[in-house]
């Protein structure tokens, strides 16, 4: 299992941040993944998503849709619970949640210039939505235990190599919200 540095809590402005989970449905998070199944992701990300809500932070939870296709997969929504109202709900149909979208003129419509990412999978949804947002200039912080890829050495290759370069890799009780 991968342990980011020991850092000290995180204190992330409310109305600057947003946090972005990605593809949690439940086709993505009943895939066996690793280093912690997609319950545990799930798990992580709620808790990460009830602090963000009650900070009056936004809360946006990106999933993907087959292009083309005339019916989604089963288990094509969000999991059941999760968008709560005051949630952004993203429909990608491509890797990363930028393209298309909207997501960009939303976040910045909010005055947002921090998120906070976590998701399934590291490697895939959640750094190629995140790569996006650093070239447009958003602050980035990656919750490694709200994250899992369909290999470990997968999720350790983002988190241990490619994170760090693109912003700051925390644990889920690092990241604090406060009036900045």
């Amino acid at each position: 299992m991968t342990a980011p540095r020991t850092a000290p809590r995180l204190a992330l402005d409310p109305a600057r941040t947003a946090l972005v989970l990605v593809d949690l449905m439940d086709r993505i998070v009943g895939l066996p993944v690793e280093p912690r199944g997609g319950t545990a992701v799930l798990s992580a990300a709620e808790e990460l998503a009830t602090a963000f809500r009650k900070a009056g932070a936004l809360v946006v939870l990106v999933r993907v849709e087959r292009p083309g296709a005339v019916e989604q997969p089963p288990g094509s929504g969000l999991v059941a619970g999760l968008f709560a109202h005051g949630d952004l709900e993203i429909v990608k149909r491509s890797i990363g949640g930028f393209q298309g979208t909207g997501l960009d003129d939303r976040l910045r419509e909010r005055g947002i210039s921090t998120l906070v990412f976590g998701g399934i999978a590291t490697n895939l949804g959640v750094e190629s939505t995140a790569r996006a947002a650093g070239d447009l200039g958003y602050d980035l912080v990656f919750a490694e235990d709200a994250m899992a890829a369909l290999t470990a050495a997968e999720h350790d290759a983002s988190v241990r190599l490619d994170f760090p370069r693109l912003g700051t890799v925390v644990t889920v009780g690092q990241v604090r919200l406060s009036a900045g």
